[in-house]
């Protein structure tokens, strides 16, 4: 049975360039989710989120594979939406005022019925405890900007400048949140060698 990888059929929008930013067209896509909102590195909303999508995740995929049409894939990795309400207090680094919802994408032929089937297999099992706050929900981005970044998190802010400049020069707004898409496994991954797409939606 072949495995499908979507970051290989979808590498306009997994792998974009490292060396110079891109503007894409980001189609309507499926995702299991969660919001929470705190500082990434200390909050335990974080990592308690994380330990209920992967579950899900890998769930989903086994159920596909399973399934009549026996389709097998690559679990997506993690992505992340970020903002605040007083968006001053982002570029400060106000962490504990940030907002998210960490998503992982879901092919086509996973439903919802698969979802909530998934849901109670999970609650059966683990029963992690932000379960109740996961949902299956399309997300369409549209028109974005879009580049590879590759060190820590910590130092992304010039990417992160040089995308809104670029938006800016290119006579366009920054619309939307943040997106931020993880390639790297954070557990096994030395910092500098992190690779994180970096996104955002414009005009």
């Amino acid at each position: 049975m072949e495995k499908i990888d979507f970051k290989k059929t979808l590498k306009h929008l997994y792998k974009p360039s490292a060396k110079q930013i891109e503007i894409i067209e980001v189609p309507k896509m499926n995702y299991i989710m969660v919001d929470g909102q705190g500082d990434p590195n200390t909050s335990q909303s974080f990592q308690d989120t994380i330990e209920t999508l992967y579950p899900l995740a890998y769930t989903l995929k086994f159920m596909a594979k399973l399934s009549e049409t026996g389709v097998d894939y690559t679990v997506m990795p993690l992505e992340g939406l970020w903002w605040a309400d007083d968006m001053s207090t982002f570029l400060t680094k106000d962490k504990d005022k940030w907002k998210w919802t960490l998503m992982i994408m879901q092919p086509e032929f996973i439903t919802q019925d698969m979802f909530q089937k998934a849901v109670e297999q999970i609650r059966a099992k683990k029963n992690p405890v932000f379960l109740p706050l996961a949902r299956f929900e399309s997300y369409e981005e549209g028109k974005s900007a879009q580049i590879m970044y590759t060190g820590p998190f910590s130092e992304e802010g010039p990417t992160v400048e040089k995308i809104h400049a670029f938006i800016n020069e290119n006579g366009a707004q920054i619309r939307g949140k943040h997106h931020e898409i993880y390639l790297s496994d954070l557990r096994r991954v030395a910092p500098e060698k992190m690779r994180t797409v970096i996104r955002q939606p414009m005009t």
